[in-house]
This record gives C-alpha cells, structure tokens and sequence, in this order.
C-alpha cells in the first residue's frame, strides 16, 4: 500500500500576508481522498525526530540551538519563518516522516511525505523556508544505519538544491543531481554532482528533453540503490516565484519521467512535495496531486 507521511501541523499559522502558502499540507491530503486516489489508510502521521537522527546531517550546534528555540535574529531572518517551538515541532515530524517513508519505500517501492523538501538547508544554518533537510538527514540516516549504500538525490525544484549540494559535497556515496532556474533564488549556488542551470521561460518540450537525456546518464552512471526525490511545482508557468513555462502536463510528464527510471531500475524512491507559488492554491494543489497519480500509476 503507497504510504504518505501527514500531520495536521503541517499546515503551521503564519502571519497575515505572509507568502508561502501553507494551507496546501491541508489541501492536499483532502484533494487525494475527495478524488479517490487513496483511502485514509495511507497516511501516517510521524512522531517528532530525535536530535540523534537530525545531527546525522546537520551541526549540532545548530540543532541545540534550533531545538532551543535560539536561533540568531539573523538565521531567522534568513529562514522566514517567525520562529517558535510548534513551528520547530513540525520541521521535527516532516523529518520523521521522510526517514519513516525510507522503510515504506523499500518494502513498497514509493512513498510520501506531503511536506518536505527542505532543500535550502545545509550543514549548520536554514534558509528560504527550510530549517532542517528531510531528504539529507534521511539519505544520511540510510548510509550511517547501512540499509543502504548509494543514494541518488533528484531536485527538481526551480530553485537549486544548494543545502543538500553542500551536505553532500565530499561524500560519494551520495549523487546530487538538481535542475533549476539559473536566474532564481538562491543566488549563491552549491555545486551538486550535476547541476542544470536553465533560463528563464524554458517549456515543457526543452524541460523533458534535458529531463530524459541526464536522467538515462546518471541512472546508468549511479547504479544507486534508493532515490530520493524533491518535486517541487514551482516549475509551472503559474508561479510567482518560478520563472520557467511549465504546463501541467509537462509537469506530471516530468514526474512520470523521474518514476519510470526508479521502477525500471527497480529502485525505491521517497518523495517530498518541496515548493509551489501559482497565485491559484488549486493549481498548487493540483500539480503535487498529479505526482502522487504518476506514482500510483506504475506502483499500484
């Protein structure tokens, strides 16, 4: 059974205004159950991580610190999140849910966390909404607990994976690979195993080809045995913060893509939904939903 990782605080209260759209970790589950894409019996709500599982890939002095509610004024800043101890409780359970999701992953071959994605985290400090990496401490968690031994990290965010690039930047036995808008946010790029830097206003048929030419060289490159992978829809030509031409469609093909290679390889994959700023939250809503149909059509 495909197994997503969900707790209603998710959805966190922000401040009037604020531009990241949070009711979309309500939205979602809803829009999944209302559409008959899975029964309620999918979703599990992970407890909070322990600071052993977080300090697998983050300083720990920056966790004490996070955990104490004590981040600088300026780290806070940076991250653009009012800091607060539910808001850490909830970075604590998506991380719990992404490395719960490894386990579901391997027994049935995909699995979700309908957060998460927290790319923009790296070693010891938050930034651009991120406060901890799910998908770093996971893959972490999986080479320091020997479950695994090569691990493939796909970010196709719009903007590039640059917390994870530097988590992994001197170990091998991760492979980064992150394809997104040159011109965006952050300005200061990490250097991943592969980056794609596009420019602004590329579509779905540019997208696809570039998707499918480096997706078949690092498969066969990598031979890795999990994937994790970060499916951010700010790629559409809806979003605010994008900058690219992505349709739907193009979209969902992109996800198909990604799964394709993870089934035919017969690698486990764990997805994080990463972000999305279309000015209508139901477009925002339903291009993550169509990652989880793409998923279900080949797993299910």
């Amino acid at each position: 059974m495909l197994k997503i990782a969900y707790h209603p605080s998710y959805s966190h209260p922000l401040p009037a205004g604020h531009r990241f759209p949070m009711e979309k970790y309500d939205l979602i589950p809803a829009q999944l159950l209302h559409r008959g894409t899975v029964p309620v019996s999918s979703f599990f709500e992970p407890e909070p991580a322990d600071l052993a599982t977080i300090v697998q890939a983050h300083a720990p002095e920056y966790c004490r610190q996070l955990l104490d509610v004590a981040l600088s004024p300026a780290m806070i800043r940076r991250i653009g999140f009012p800091l607060s101890a539910p808001l850490v409780e909830r970075e604590l359970r998506i991380v719990k849910g992404t490395v719960d999701g490894c386990l579901f992953a391997i027994t049935h071959g995909v699995a979700f966390n309908v957060a998460g994605g927290t790319h923009h985290a790296g070693r010891d400090w938050g930034e651009g909404f991120c406060l901890l990496n799910d998908q770093g401490i996971a893959a972490a968690w999986l080479l320091n607990s020997a479950i695994r031994q090569r691990v493939l990290i796909i970010d196709l965010d719009v903007h590039q994976g640059n917390g994870t690039a530097q988590l992994f930047e001197e170990e091998p036995r991760v492979f980064t690979f992150s394809m997104h808008g040159e011109r965006n946010f952050p300005f200061r790029k990490e250097r991943s195993d592969v980056d794609i830097g596009l420019p602004d206003g590329v579509g779905d048929e540019a997208y696809l080809e570039l998707l499918q030419y480096h997706l078949a060289l690092i498969f066969e490159r990598v031979q890795p045995d999990f994937v994790f992978y970060q499916a951010g829809v700010d790629v559409l030509a809806t979003d605010k913060l994008g900058k690219l031409a992505l349709t739907k469609a193009g979209c969902r093909k992109r996800d198909e893509l990604v799964f394709g290679y993870c089934h035919a390889a017969r690698v486990p994959v764990q997805v994080s939904m990463g972000g999305g700023y279309s000015v209508q939250i139901r477009d925002i809503v339903d291009a993550h939903c169509h990652t989880f149909e793409a998923a279900i059509q080949l797993y299910h």
